[in-house]
């Protein structure tokens, strides 16, 4: 069964743990929500494409949910799912532009960005495949994208984060084992921040129809 391999590019804040893959995408493609201190609150959900649901292999869309990719940093290898090279799962894939589609589910480790590649003769059929992202997930832990992993395209309850300067936070680990210590951690999220608890200190920019984050101190 041959495989095929994507001609796109992941860019993020996160480094190859172990043997196993972690990423996220850049934030002018809709990384993990950077929130700004006392600063608004914007962005939108994500959910699969029912259109892009194909069983595990190599069907009619590149890297279509429930597929499976290689190890890689900057290249990816469409592989079986039962493979010892099988290293992330597709949870939901989009086409278009990450900026201009669905956001991807909460829990996604990472995001593969997916350029357009039109080959000028294609014998088998297969061969085009057009411009799209894939939201991921790890077969094995670790899971970034989990609530206090420190990582993932999105920033979800349950995850820590710490000021970057300039007004703004960014993810980190919160179990403390991160580049930088935890400072605030997402406890809530609400449609507006009067419906945040008084213990809050924070207010984190999540996105989707409850775009609030409350934070705590840690």
């Amino acid at each position: 069964m041959r495989e095929r391999s994507s001609a796109g590019v992941v860019c993020g804040l996160l480094v190859l743990l172990g043997a196993l893959l972690t990423g996220c995408q850049s934030p002018s493609a809709g990384a993990t929500e950077d929130g700004r201190l006392g600063g608004p609150a914007s962005g939108t959900t994500g959910a699969a494409s029912p259109s892009a649901t194909l069983p595990s292999g190599y069907g009619a869309v590149f890297l279509a949910v429930d597929e499976c990719s290689s190890f890689g940093t900057t290249s990816f290898t469409e592989v079986p799912c039962s493979g010892e090279r099988a290293a992330a799962r597709v949870v939901a894939r989009h086409d278009g532009a990450v900026r201009d589609g669905p956001r991807c589910p909460g829990t996604t480790d990472f995001v593969l960005h997916i350029s357009e590649q039109r080959p000028a003769s294609d014998e088998d059929g297969d061969g085009a495949v057009p411009q799209g992202y894939a939201c991921m997930r790890n077969l094995q832990p670790p899971h970034p994208g989990d609530p206090g992993g420190g990582g993932g395209p999105r920033t979800i309850v349950g995850d820590c984060v710490y000021s970057s300067g300039d007004g703004q936070v960014r993810e980190t680990a919160c179990d403390g084992e991160g580049e930088q210590k935890p400072e605030y951690k997402v406890t809530r999220a609400v449609a507006e921040r009067a419906d945040c608890p008084v213990s809050t200190a924070l207010y984190v920019r999540l996105g989707g129809d409850r775009p609030v984050g409350c934070a705590r101190p840690l």
